[in-house]
């Protein structure tokens, strides 16, 4: 009979939000973990688990800035290519301009 209890039982899902703010919770020490568990509704294991996903990945928030940074650089070196390319497609136009296909000569054979 519990076998098909739990079956039908539903998981819930924590948005990433609420995870943070229960191992917050845990990390500041100010209550156990049984107790915070009990507030939130959630098992004592579980909140453990998200206490120590958040304090292993909690450098790569600092670590995000950089990554950005470099991103950055990328940006600019492609809009630079770009530019170049746009110099070079011009500078073909004036060359070109008489033996233009399509030009606005109108000419039709």
């Amino acid at each position: 009979m519990n076998a098909t209890r739990r079956s039908k039982r539903t998981r819930r899902k924590y948005t990433g939000e609420f995870k943070a703010k229960v191992a917050l919770e845990a990390i500041k020490a100010q209550e156990t973990i049984n107790q915070i568990a009990g507030r939130h509704e959630v098992h004592p294991h579980q909140v453990t688990q998200w206490k120590q996903q958040l304090l292993g990945q909690a450098a790569a928030a600092f670590d995000q800035p950089a990554s950005l940074s470099q991103s950055n650089g990328v940006e600019e070196e492609l809009y630079a290519q770009i530019g170049r390319l746009k110099m070079e497609l011009e500078w073909l136009k004036k060359k070109l301009g008489p033996f233009q296909l399509g030009g606005a000569s109108g000419h039709d054979r």
